[in-house]
């Protein structure tokens, strides 16, 4: 069978009816799901999208909280393809609401940077998970468009992704860097998946053919940082380029 032909079955065309996996999926419907929504309001990450934060403030974004986000969005909108819940359904339009607020003219969308250090995006992927927050708002809003055919977050997305693929690149005046953190490369496939954007899926293909490619993009940028360079780029899978890599090593989560 040829690679392109191998497609995942979504998981909304799939039933689970068991003693074993049906009540934890009931579980994680009344409790672990909105247990994550007041995690997220209590420790600041959803104001975090309000950008009214202000050095000394409490409770300073972190560059990793919006991929926090996300993933309770993206299992809210799985929850919702398979129980109605208006609750669930009006909280998860709030954040949506908060994003669509917070995006910026260009169609950035990141809370952590817009808030906090405006003036440095993009100038450490290796270490400040911009992308792979990046990955999991995709991964998140495909899901909702899938499961409510409502695309209003989509759209948001698709801005934001239309602003990295202007970013990132082979172009005149584009970056050749590549996520620290591998996610947004299976997002973007996920994003093509859902919008037919054959773009998507070349950006995800730039990515990963960049990876580990000489001179390190991640030594380019730590000099412009005026920073040392790191020793072991076995952490981030980038030592090789991808398909010279015949053993796992490094970070597991972002290896996998």
């Amino acid at each position: 069978m040829k690679a392109e032909r191998i497609i995942p079955v979504p998981f909304h065309r799939v039933s689970v009816d068991d003693l074993f996996w049906s009540p934890r999926i009931e579980t994680n419907r009344t409790v672990t799901v909105p247990l994550g929504y007041e995690q997220c309001r209590n420790t600041g990450r959803l104001d975090a999208w309000k950008l009214d934060w202000k050095d000394g403030d409490p409770c300073r974004p972190h560059i990793f909280w919006d991929s926090d986000v996300a993933k309770w969005m993206e299992a809210s909108a799985c929850s919702l393809y398979f129980h109605k819940d208006n609750k669930l359904k009006e909280n998860l339009n709030s954040v949506i609401d908060l994003m669509e607020k917070a995006q910026q003219p260009d169609g950035y969308l990141n809370s952590y940077f817009t808030a906090v250090e405006p003036a440095n995006r993009w100038t450490n992927l290796r270490d400040r998970h911009e992308l792979y927050c990046a990955g999991h708002l995709i991964e998140a809003a495909v899901t909702h468009f899938v499961t409510t055919g409502d695309d209003k977050f989509i759209n948001i997305i698709i801005r934001y992704a239309d602003c990295i693929d202007s970013v990132f690149g082979n172009g005149a005046g584009q970056k050749r860097g590549y996520p620290g953190h591998e996610e947004l490369e299976l997002a973007l496939v996920k994003l093509f998946r859902a919008t037919g954007e054959n773009r998507y899926l070349e950006l995800a293909a730039f990515f990963l053919n960049q990876r580990g490619t000489r001179p390190h993009y991640y030594d380019l940028e730590s000099a412009f940082r005026e920073e040392d360079p790191a020793e072991n780029y076995e952490y981030w899978q980038a030592h090789l380029p991808v398909r010279e890599q015949t053993e796992a090593v490094g970070h597991a989560v972002r290896a996998m």
